[in-house]
């Protein structure tokens, strides 16, 4: 790989709930949540395996009941792959954020917090800085969600973008809950408005189903979008595992 070369970063994702991995369709684990395995450390080594550069990992029960049940674990993946994992679900805290720096987690996706408590999220990104902290975009119909993808919020996702940006934000995960899990194609279309009317880094979440719309993720680099998170397409094998990564970090799709 050429290192000077752009190419799109693609990030499996584990998702944990009750100690599983887990996929949580549209947000509603209550509803739409399928089992992909009793053991995500295993799931992590597995996906270090196929040559992956980065996990995201997102804890559900953290993101909806504050609990940290499922630490232990986050820790144990953080010790057992070389690569940086990421992380999202339930951060209420500048203590629960400096538990997780300590397990070894190298970013923490943020989004109630930066809602709903202002002084203190600025207090974290005053502590931690642009390239620990991120903010993660849940949208629904434009509009922002918060609390583990079940609050609405009544506040334009681009609105709040920017209003991050202006403070010092320099990268969002984007998704659209309504593509989220259900292999329904991807929405560039939101992960791109917040590239440009930012100037931040994104990475996508949600809908990608197969090379060629990682192909139209790609045409996307130079505006900011630089990444892609991508779970139910790899548990499901639509993709070739090693190849994935080669094509991507080749810049060749076709």
């Amino acid at each position: 790989m050429n290192p000077l070369k752009k190419y799109l970063l693609v990030i499996p994702s584990i998702d944990i709930k009750d100690g599983k991995t887990v996929r949580v369709v549209q947000g509603i684990p209550e509803l739409n949540c399928k089992e992909y395995g009793n053991d995500p450390v295993e799931m992590a080594m597995i996906w270090r395996a196929e040559n992956a550069k980065m996990l995201h990992v997102v804890d559900f029960d953290g993101a909806i009941e504050h609990s940290h049940k499922n630490f232990p674990i986050i820790e144990k993946i953080c010790s057992s792959v070389i690569i940086p994992v990421e992380f999202a679900g339930g951060v209420r805290s500048i203590e629960d954020a400096d538990i997780l720096f300590e397990m070894g987690i190298c970013r923490i996706a943020i989004s109630t917090m930066a809602h709903e408590n202002r002084q203190l999220f600025n207090k974290l990104f005053e502590k931690h800085g642009p390239n620990k902290i991120v903010i993660s975009l849940d949208i629904i119909d434009e509009e922002l969600i918060t609390r583990g993808r079940q609050n609405k919020t009544g506040i334009n996702y681009l609105t709040f973008a920017k209003e991050m940006a202006e403070m010092g934000i320099e990268r969002f995960v984007v998704t659209d809950i309504k593509r989220n899990g259900v292999l329904g194609g991807p929405n560039i279309q939101y992960s791109l408005s917040v590239a440009q009317a930012t100037r931040a880094k994104v990475t996508h979440s949600g809908g990608v189903r197969n090379k060629d719309e990682l192909l139209d993720l790609q045409n996307y680099l130079n505006e900011g979008i630089d990444s892609v998170i991508i779970g139910r397409a790899l548990y499901e094998n639509r993709f070739p595992c090693q190849k994935i990564w080669r094509i991507a970090e080749s810049g060749i799709f076709n």
